[in-house]
């Protein structure tokens, strides 16, 4: 069974100050659902974070550790960044959005993932956590935001 889930916030901020703390893989324990730990596992081609670097994230989901590696497949600062696992669970594509807006940034964050094997019974669990969690995510980076209105 496929998981295709969207969630989209308005952040009262521009979007390179939204895209640039979401988009250090070293905040994603501060406002990713259930990510305990994140590290850069692998360096992109032109050495730091970018196209080909690797993070791995360490999460809980429905009480499972889960250690997944995720590869930036694309990356356009202050706009995109696209992620595939190459390790885990469960194939995995990630993609964080962010475009200007009228009052500050539309962020969005799209899961998609295939629930085979013995995640295929609860994959109906599973996408309604995805929904949940990615709306959180969006609720707490608006949050953790330094300068964010309140």
């Amino acid at each position: 069974m496929t998981i295709d889930e969207t969630a989209e916030r308005v952040i009262p901020l521009p979007p390179d100050q939204v895209a640039g703390y979401a988009m250090d893989w070293r905040n994603d324990p501060e406002w990713t659902q259930g990510i305990r730990v994140a590290t850069l596992t692998r360096e992109a081609d032109g050495g730091g974070f970018g196209v080909g670097a690797e993070v791995t994230r360490t999460a809980y989901f429905l009480g499972k550790r889960i250690d997944y590696v995720l590869r930036i497949s694309k990356h356009e600062p202050a706009e995109l960044l696209d992620m595939v696992s190459v390790a885990g669970p469960m194939p995995m594509h990630i993609t964080y959005t962010f475009a200007p807006h009228p009052r500050g940034t539309l962020a969005a964050i799209r899961v998609r993932g295939d629930a085979g094997g013995l995640y295929r019974l609860a994959a109906p669990i599973m996408a309604r956590k995805v929904r949940s969690s990615i709306g959180k995510d969006l609720r707490d980076l608006e949050r953790k935001l330094p300068e964010a209105p309140r």
